[in-house]
């Protein structure tokens, strides 16, 4: 189900910083995944945008995918002006013809004056996306309720040694990687081994042992919640999701790195978007030096660009350096996956097809 939200609050505080401007502004519609990673785009983004051009933003959100996209590109009613997605459905996306392309020479140099080509992270720019983040998919549990808790993705699939409900989002990807993980493929070799059929019959071979306590989540403010409910004992989840719950809610969960599957976030404007240019200058403007900085102090994901690290600091609002709290720190690399868009942008169909029928059994 897609939650739709007005910043109401924002958007009336522009029209009355700027009056008519703001009033005759055409409305923006940016698309996001919603709960604390939407909060950070709105301190980082939306906030100093408004502030500066007067547009008014209308925040939606969604699960992912690019159905949405799709469906209203071919319906020629398109209503989403700029769409946060995960690097595999840009590139697909991108390949069906469903997104404007990007003039990279158009974006802001990096603040020390390196021209953005340069100053973006490798692999982050792409014909019809920008990357924003790089985030991961991690796993959680709560000490509070578990003194010796899980080290490793081996443990989250070990019901017999940590007994309990396990979250897991509800779809193919990354639960084939963790599967695969956990039945000792090494993280270097799980995507030569996932794009055999043996592979795949072995992750979902995994998958099956834990099959019987899974509780499905599809939205990422759902682990979280998930957690604190004690609905769950274990939960896969987005990092940032549950550093914010620690740092910003004060929960006693415990993110374990172990067998993380990082990726990248990024924008997209869908073909024939009704603010197109307002969309363009949302993109410049979100993916500066400062702004991509700025989101790391509300939400513990890593900014695209070279330029924004030196100047990531503290928590916006506690004494906790963000730094560490990054999927890109070393110390949280040592048994990690880079998830292959090139991967799923082409088996993606396939196999949530099989996993479906697989949940359905």
């Amino acid at each position: 189900m897609t939650i739709t939200k007005l910043l109401a609050s924002t958007a009336v505080g522009a029209a009355i910083a700027f009056g008519s401007v703001a009033a005759q502004a055409a409305d923006l519609t940016v698309v996001s995944w919603g709960g604390a990673y939407t909060k950070s785009q709105v301190e980082a983004y939306h906030k100093p945008f408004i502030a500066k051009t007067g547009t008014n933003i209308r925040s939606e959100d969604y699960n992912g995918g690019i159905a949405e996209i799709k469906a209203q590109v071919e319906a020629g009613n398109v209503t989403w002006d700029i769409v946060d997605v995960e690097l595999s459905d840009a590139i697909r996306a991108c390949d069906e013809g469903l997104l404007e392309t990007i003039d990279h020479s158009t974006l802001p140099a990096g603040a020390d004056g390196t021209p953005a080509t340069s100053d973006f992270l490798e692999g982050t720019l792409y014909d019809c996306a920008v990357a924003n983040i790089v985030w991961s998919t991690i796993f959680a549990y709560d000490k509070s309720k578990m003194a010796d808790g899980p080290k490793t993705m081996g443990d989250f699939f070990n019901l017999q040694k940590f007994p309990g409900k396990r979250g897991l989002r509800k779809g193919a990807k990354v639960n084939l990687e963790f599967a695969l993980i956990a039945d000792g493929v090494a993280a270097s070799d799980v995507y030569d081994v996932l794009s055999t059929p043996a592979g795949v019959d072995r992750a979902f071979a995994k998958l099956d042992t834990i099959k019987s306590e899974v509780v499905w989540w599809e939205a990422g403010a759902q682990p979280p919640q998930m957690l604190a409910d004690g609905e769950v004992a274990i939960t896969t989840a987005y990092n940032g999701r549950i550093f914010n719950a620690v740092a910003g809610e004060g929960k006693p969960f415990e993110i374990v790195w172990d067998g993380q599957i990082w990726d990248l976030d990024l924008w997209v404007i869908p073909k024939g978007a009704q603010n197109k240019a307002t969309a363009f200058e949302f993109l410049n403007f979100s993916t500066a030096t400062e702004q991509l900085a700025a989101q790391a102090s509300y939400i513990s994901y890593g900014p695209a660009r070279k330029s924004s690290g030196p100047l990531v600091g503290k928590y916006h609002n506690k004494d906790i350096d963000m730094g560490p709290q990054m999927p890109t720190n070393p110390a949280n690399l040592t048994n990690a996956v880079q998830s292959n868009f090139e991967f799923w942008a082409d088996n993606a169909d396939q196999l949530n097809e099989r996993f479906n029928a697989w949940l359905a059994k």
